[in-house]
């Protein structure tokens, strides 16, 4: 392959995600790893791990994951619509 068609097909293959992608999964990351930490405290019933760390985990697997997946920053630029 000539050295134009090299660069033609590396610029051509962009990354999906981007900074804030990854900031928002670790956050996710973390509100598991509370969540789980939570559920893990005793008493078995007791407040801690009844209510918080529940919220937390659904908060984790079905917000926080899902939306550091789909979120997609602002290209800075003149873009018409």
């Amino acid at each position: 392959m000539s050295a134009k068609v090299q660069r033609k097909i590396r610029g051509s293959a962009a990354v999906p995600y981007s900074r804030i992608n990854y900031v928002l999964f670790g956050v996710a990351a973390l509100t598991l790893l509370v969540g789980y930490w939570a559920l893990a405290q005793p008493p078995v019933d007791g407040f801690l791990t009844m209510t918080v760390a529940p919220v937390l985990l659904v908060i984790g697997y079905c917000v926080l994951i899902p939306f550091s997946i789909i979120a997609s920053a602002k290209k800075k630029g003149n873009e018409q619509k």
